[in-house]
């Protein structure tokens, strides 16, 4: 099912996923008009579009997600919405009033604003980090929706995400205010790689600060398996025509669907040392430390920055619920988004690694300039 002659809007558009989201749009779809919302858009993106712009009108929307009124009339007239926008933190480094400001009110008043405009369709993006993995670091390995796993989760961005997606499932049937009801899902990709993924441009500074030899975070039986950005920007395309398709609408609405593809499944240490050592990067042979002393230290500053926090908040570069993370054998199947969105990966594992590793090329003559200044 197209989208042709649809009016779309997609939040958190000047980011990592939604920029390639609304590439692909444009690239695959002739639709009305595409708006792009978020906090700030930088005109370059809109510039960057013109060549596959086609006859869509591009505008952008300026403002706050926690704004009930801007988000009202950024959905008037719009009939399905991509809600990407997020704030995304596994170092809880953000407040949590700010974060769940974000992540679940400015959710729910998206939902509102879509009941309220009318907007038919509803796609979510969530994160594999709703559901874990627990303290206890127990695995999963090829996981589907269908699976019982007790999360407990210890992030506030976990935990935000997964209200989050709630209230979105939730929503699926909501009468409109035109009589209409509102259809919606959740999208949980993996950890999402490719051109413009800031965690591996930190990643490349610290190994370049390290003689360029990346650091080893993650035990290599510690298999996960993360996903090309092509490839949930796909995802959430595929969403989107399934949920305005009336027979797959029924199937997928108010559901959630795991979002990965065929990129091998290696520790977090070793998938960056995959897409940068065509670049000269080596990677150390074992952890930088035992997990007993990273835990130890671990807890030693969680209990540090809690002695300070009535004065000063202070953030720690390392929590034990982020080794664990970096340490839990957990990867999930996309065979249920296959069979009820249609969805299939658009890039081979090997075309993935040559665009990402291409452009970790391009920004690694920039990233050695600034170690050089400093």
């Amino acid at each position: 099912m197209s989208l042709t002659g649809e009016v779309v809007v997609v939040t958190g558009a000047g980011g990592f996923l939604g920029k390639r989201l609304v590439r692909l749009l444009l690239e695959e779809e002739k639709t009305a008009e595409i708006r792009l919302l978020d906090l700030r858009v930088q005109p370059q993106l809109v510039e960057s579009l013109e060549d596959c712009r086609g006859d869509t009108e591009l505008s952008v929307c300026e403002g706050d997600i926690r704004d009930a009124e801007f988000l009202r009339r950024s959905c008037r007239g719009a009939s399905i919405v991509f809600h990407i926008a997020a704030i995304i933190d596994v170092k809880d480094a953000v407040e949590y009033s700010e974060i769940h400001g974000v992540n679940v009110k400015g959710t729910q008043l998206l939902l509102e604003a879509c009941v309220q405009e009318n907007v038919a369709s509803f796609v979510y993006t969530s994160s594999i980090e709703v559901m874990g993995p627990n303290p206890r670091g127990e695995p999963i390995v090829d996981g589907t929706e269908d699976m019982a796993y007790e999360s407990a989760l210890k992030f506030a961005y976990s935990k935000t995400k997964m209200e989050g997606e709630r209230r979105t499932l939730q929503a699926h049937g909501e009468v409109l205010q035109n009589g209409g009801r509102l259809a919606t899902c959740a999208l949980r990709p993996m950890y999402i790689y490719g051109e413009g993924c800031r965690f591996l441009l930190g990643h490349m500074a610290d190994a370049i600060r390290n003689k360029d030899v990346l650091y080893r975070m993650s035990r290599p039986e510690a298999r996960v398996n993360p996903v090309y950005v092509g490839n949930v920007a796909s995802g959430h395309l595929q969403a989107g025509r399934a949920l305005k398709d009336p027979q797959k609408r029924s199937a997928a609405g108010g559901k959630f669907y795991f979002i990965s593809d065929d990129t091998p499944h290696v520790s977090y240490s070793d998938f960056n040392h995959a897409v940068m050592s065509p670049l000269g990067f080596d990677i150390q042979r074992d952890l930088m430390f035992p997990l007993w002393v990273m835990y130890a230290v671990c807890f030693i500053m969680a209990a540090l920055c809690a002695a300070v926090r009535p004065l000063v908040r202070v953030v720690p570069p390392l929590t034990g619920q982020l080794v664990t993370m970096l340490n839990t054998p957990f990867s999930f199947s996309y065979q249920r988004a296959r069979r009820d969105l249609g969805y299939a990966p658009r890039y081979t594992w090997e075309e993935a690694r040559r665009r990402t590793t291409g452009w970790l090329a391009a920004e690694l003559p920039k990233e050695r300039e600034k170690m050089r200044k400093k």
